[in-house]
């Protein structure tokens, strides 16, 4: 009876495509939705703090966003190995992964954060922080790296059940942490009774918090809740096996999901070279696209599962069905997200800012960047669809030619040409001309793998 409740829970690999991929990624978008607004209230509480404190935060961007991208690129390892076990139906197999996977990506989050943590301020002085940002910059993050790694195992958890064909319940946990670091934030931002008001360290101490809630409930979910982990350690023999498995493929979608933070560093740095108010705003644009490109986020966390059980069960026609169909939608649908920002950004300016002369740099960056975020989403989500049949080098490649010849090397050329609009401009044509390159190249793989499997048969 247990065996077959769990296959009638976890098959992708049968129902319509839309409907399935509307059910998973639906909650995917309520998650994240509430998670990211209550980013940008942790971004508006530091704002009032002044410009300065908001540079600081903003300089964090890249490296924080670097330890999530390992989080992501790990996540995308344990959910094409576990959603493929389970998309045969091999339900022990699949739960050993499961286990193994959790534990590797903590020992890798560990590792990261500890580099971060020696070479903190050499890092930030190659992003252009000037010597008045780092102590404030090295408040936030002495909590906020040696800590992280309880992100790294949350997102890792998360993914052992979106592969199970479940975004409910992570969607559940990532706004319910949001919500716990929305609440805590004035709390010690500004100080409240007993609480010292603590300044940008507060909001460290607030992230720390909700982080260490989602982390214990999450495997205490997996754990006792629906047994999709093992509580203890597993064996070496399986350790070795499964955490081999996952890091063919995590560790190079690690590192094309790093590469997005290394190339947010290099844009900082670029930004920072029209001072610190270019560098703000280019902080709050940053957290305004993780709202705006909310449903590109959402189906890159429901599309791989899909496209992994599929490929367990023998299905290229749904994997390529499904891919089309996610490309078409966000194109569309991104368009429509431009329009509403453009007509508005005045009034986004506003919300982040009453300095005139970072509400004009945060009104540019709206009317010029956000115009490419459906040709990103084809981006991301082609990554995320070539990490999911199992060909993480294709992703890798695709990253690398992204962020080295067409995204900061023509954003740097246009912010040469034709100062802040082309820098943003330059960004844009790069998008355009790698969503072109990634579309195409997967669509060839679509048929190679079709002719490949013809001539099996």
């Amino acid at each position: 009876m247990a065996e077959s409740t769990a296959k009638k829970r976890y098959s992708l690999v049968k129902d319509p495509i839309p409907e399935t991929l509307t059910r998973m990624t639906g909650p995917m978008i309520v998650g994240m939705f509430m998670m990211f607004t209550f980013n940008l209230v942790d971004t508006l509480f530091i704002s009032m703090l002044g410009t300065e404190p908001l540079s600081a935060i903003s300089f964090t961007f890249p490296v924080t966003f670097m330890v999530l991208s390992m989080a992501i690129g790990l996540g995308i390892g344990t959910s094409a190995v576990v959603a493929k076990y389970l998309g045969r139906d091999e339900f022990e197999k699949a739960k050993q992964a499961s286990t193994v996977t959790n534990y590797t990506a903590i020992l890798m989050a560990m590792a990261l954060s500890a580099v971060g943590y020696v070479f903190m301020d050499e890092i930030f002085r190659l992003m252009g922080a000037n010597e008045n940002l780092l102590p404030q910059i090295r408040e936030y993050m002495t909590i906020w790296l040696p800590t992280s790694f309880l992100l790294v195992g949350m997102n890792s958890a998360n993914s052992v059940l979106r592969a199970s064909g479940d975004t409910k319940t992570p969607s559940l946990i990532m706004a319910g942490a949001g919500l716990v670091n929305v609440i805590l934030d004035p709390v010690f931002i500004f100080g409240f009774g007993p609480v010292p008001a603590m300044g940008i360290q507060g909001a460290a101490v607030a992230t720390l918090i909700s982080w260490l809630v989602a982390f214990v409930y999450i495997y205490y979910y997996l754990i006792v809740k629906v047994e999709l982990v093992y509580p203890g350690i597993p064996t070496l023999v399986n350790f070795r096996n499964s955490s081999r498995e996952m890091l063919r493929i995590g560790i190079p979608a690690s590192g094309a999901n790093m590469l997005t933070p290394v190339a947010a560093g290099v844009m900082t740095a670029i930004a920072a070279t029209y001072g610190e108010s270019t560098v703000a705003a280019f902080g709050v644009g940053s957290r305004i696209e993780a709202i705006a490109c909310l449903i590109v986020l959402a189906l890159s966390s429901t599309l791989p599962p899909f496209i992994s059980q599929n490929l367990g069960a023998c299905r290229p026609d749904r994997i390529a069905d499904s891919y089309r169909l996610s490309m078409k939608f966000i194109l569309i649908w991104q368009l429509l997200i431009y329009g509403v920002m453009a007509a508005g950004a005045s009034l986004i300016a506003g919300v982040f800012t009453q300095d005139a002369e970072v509400s004009r740099a945060i009104e540019l960056f709206i009317w010029i960047l956000p115009l490419g975020y459906g040709l990103q989403g084809v981006i991301i989500l082609t990554n995320s669809a070539f990490n999911a049949l199992h060909k993480p080098m294709m992703a890798l490649y695709l990253s690398i030619a992204r962020f080295f010849i067409f995204y900061v090397p023509i954003a740097w050329l246009g912010s040469q040409l034709f100062g802040l609009a082309g820098f943003y401009a330059g960004a844009l044509i790069g998008n355009m001309l790698m969503a072109l390159l990634s579309w195409r190249s997967f669509e060839r793989t679509l048929k190679e793998d079709a002719q490949l499997a013809a001539s099996a048969a």
